[in-house]
């Protein structure tokens, strides 16, 4: 079976760009540490992205202040700086940010890769990416707007996909969890994964409509008001993150 091993702590790695955090990005987390069981989820703000020469909004010290104030509280939720600016100022390439991440977790751990439905079906643009679920196997959540109806299609080069035994399957049969989670087993059939299987799950039933890049024009749009608590935007931020926005002026 393709579950997650018991007895074994699963930590997973949610890279992006926080430009800004939202509530869309803890409501994915949530929903994977509460189905799959998860211990931490450690949000990762990217230094430099390669298929996103133009860069972030924000700077990066904004995006992880921001970050830091959206998951405070929040049981299991962690800041992770792996995937932070480069000396060198070369991109950072997700492959090579998990390959370091697994070196530094203990032998007792499983490390995952959980992204949202609309990076997943760029996935196959990525560097390596054929490789990328089997150093951490994917948790892909689903989003408005993003059809993942045919999962093959999308796969990078090399891969095959089919069912697990368990194609439904939640943490905590007895209740605890009610949030669907549909797994199947990646198979690697060339170049360096060939005969390689890892396991996929996908969290079909999230719909939370939230988009940073929306938030930004909000508050572009809205960068004269003094009224924070009616602003656009205020109601798909977490208050501290919006606070934040606010004070230092940011997306104006």
């Amino acid at each position: 079976m393709d579950q997650p091993s018991s007895g074994r702590r699963r930590i997973a790695f949610f890279g992006g760009s926080f430009d800004p955090p939202h509530l869309g990005h803890l409501a994915v987390a949530r929903a994977a540490r509460e189905a799959l069981g998860l211990e931490t989820v450690l949000f990762a703000p990217v230094g430099s992205q390669p298929l996103k020469p133009v860069g972030s909004t924000a700077s990066f010290g904004d995006r992880v202040a921001m970050t830091v104030l959206a998951i405070a509280g929040e049981p299991g939720f962690a800041i992770s700086l792996a995937d932070a600016p480069r000396p060198s100022g070369e991109p950072n390439y997700t492959l090579e940010t998990l390959q370091s991440v697994r070196k530094e977790l203990s032998a007792d751990c499983e490390l995952y890769c959980l992204m949202g439905a609309d990076s997943f079906v760029g996935l196959r643009l990525w560097h390596r990416a054929a490789e990328i679920p089997f150093v951490a196997p994917l948790i892909v959540a689903s989003r408005p707007g993003q059809s993942l109806s045919d999962l093959k299609a999308l796969l990078p080069a090399g891969l095959a996909m089919k069912p697990s035994e368990d194609s439904v399957w939640a943490e905590g049969t007895a209740g605890q969890s009610d949030i669907e989670v549909r797994c199947y087993s990646l198979l690697g059939q060339a170049g360096t994964v060939a005969g390689q299987r890892t396991p996929f799950y996908l969290l079909p039933g999230l719909n939370v409509e939230i988009s940073a890049s929306r938030i930004r024009e909000m508050a572009r749009a809205q960068a004269g008001s003094s009224e924070s608590g009616g602003a656009p935007g205020h109601e798909l931020l977490p208050e501290k993150v919006f606070d934040y926005m606010r004070s230092r002026g940011l997306y104006r």
